[in-house]
């Protein structure tokens, strides 16, 4: 640990010493007088990272696997990026300066994960913070920032600060290969595809934004009617899992696999499974998904050993700091009926669109009814399209208490919901738009 954090002094103090030559860095000077003396604060420090410095996009999100090891009585905090540190004194390390924060990691992008004396962090840098740490690079900063771990001891002790250090960087082969967003298209224009039974599906397509290069490979799977749906546990990237994770995410009919090489350009529009492989055989909801294994490229690993996290070598190629989308389609023996209501007639009443309900009270939902309804489907999911919860409710009754558990799995996230209606023969009569809503902390 020690020699790593020489090394972080050292290359910190060169940055520092050539901003005052150059003279181009105003807070070169507070830089090299922190710098200087890292040593004298971490002679006690126990957690270590790896990797302890990436390179990031300077225009857009970045992703990277950490793997901090030695947690010995103490769990996560929150996560802090900054451009300079100062000592933690009286607690262990080197934190943010205050006057210096560029943003805290999003609940709804933390997808660490901690088991026994082992955390696994998915740093996703947010553009906001890619931005402000490009802007004070141009107004005479280093090139570099960082991204703080708190680690709160759980018998009393002092808190535990550990620094990944961040250069900014172009979108090229330095950048760890990361998924920063994805989105499944039918290429038709809707989000659910209604389809009569031996009826040819369209072609899909995958829109994937990333950062650096290197192998993407994965597989197309199908979720069947009548068969367990994957969580966002399951729909998760197999890099953003911890190594003792991976392989234990719920599986289902593979349909293709893909195994190509990405560019260092940032976009790549990433060709569906043959049509005629996908099953359109039972009547009811089928769910195509997207997964992605981890790819063993140079800029994504993490050596446990150097984390002190054990040994080898775990691969984070392909990160993603959120569970990937899915594409629906719904079967049916007959086409859709002509007596579809038009979703101008069948309508949310509450709660209102982008409206923040109250985190006490029950949260309920209700609608406008369809005559022809016999039962009613509440859908809520995230942003990225994983279920949060679905509840079938018998007409005609038009409203819906969700079980108070449910603020607590929402978080501070903004999430959707929609409500679709089905006749006695279990046909899609109708189906709302999408609402957006969050919990008011």
């Amino acid at each position: 640990m020690r020699g790593h954090l020489e090394q972080l002094r050292r290359f910190v103090i060169v940055e520092a010493v050539s901003c005052l030559i150059q003279h181009r860095c105003r807070f070169a000077v507070v830089t090299l007088f922190t710098l200087v003396t890292i040593g004298s604060n971490v002679t006690a420090q126990t957690i270590r990272v790896s990797p302890s410095d990436i390179n990031g996009y300077s225009q857009g999100p970045t992703s990277a696997l950490l793997t901090f090891g030695g947690l010995v009585n103490k769990q996560p905090a929150e996560a802090t990026w900054c451009g300079r540190l100062i000592s933690a004194a009286p607690d262990i390390g080197m934190k943010c300066d205050p006057s210096n924060v560029f943003g805290v990691l999003p609940r709804r992008y933390d997808q660490s994960q901690l088991l026994n004396t082992t955390f696994t962090d998915v740093m996703s840098v947010t553009p906001q913070v890619a931005r402000r740490a490009y802007l004070d690079a141009v107004a005479g900063s280093t090139s570099t920032y960082f991204y703080v771990r708190r680690f709160a001891s759980t018998n009393g002790g002092p808190s535990e600060y550990v620094p990944v250090t961040i250069r900014l960087s172009g979108n090229g082969a330095r950048v760890p290969l990361s998924l920063t967003e994805v989105k499944l298209t039918w290429g038709v224009g809707t989000p659910v595809l209604f389809v009569r039974t031996g009826e040819k599906l369209p072609r899909v397509l995958a829109e994937i934004t990333y950062t650096g290069t290197g192998r993407l490979k994965g597989r197309w799977e199908l979720v069947k009617p009548g068969e367990t749906p994957p969580e966002s546990h399951d729909l998760l990237t197999e890099a953003t899992l911890p190594v003792e994770e991976r392989g234990t995410q719920r599986r289902y009919q593979e349909i293709d696999r893909f195994n190509i090489y990405l560019a260092p350009n940032g976009k790549i529009n990433l060709p569906g499974p043959d049509v005629s492989r996908v099953d359109e055989s039972l009547t009811g909801l089928y769910l195509l998904l997207l997964r992605i294994e981890a790819s063993d490229e140079k800029e994504s690993e993490s050596d446990l050993s150097t984390a002190g996290a054990g040994n080898g070598i775990v691969y984070g190629g392909a990160v993603a700091g959120f569970s990937l989308p899915t594409l629906r389609y719904y079967v049916s023996d007959a086409a859709q009926p002509s007596t579809t209501i038009s979703s101008s007639q069948f309508l949310q009443i509450s709660p209102k669109d982008a409206e923040e309900v109250n985190a006490v009270a029950p949260m309920a939902f209700s609608w406008s009814g369809v005559e022809q309804a016999a039962t009613y489907r509440l859908e809520i999911s995230d942003l990225q399209d994983a279920p949060i919860l679905s509840a079938i409710v018998v007409g005609p009754t038009m409203n819906y208490q969700a079980p108070s558990w449910i603020k607590d799995k929402m978080g501070n996230s903004v999430v959707r919901w929609h409500v679709s209606a089905f006749d006695q023969e279990r046909k899609l009569i109708a189906e709302t738009s999408w609402r957006y809503l969050r919990v008011a902390h």
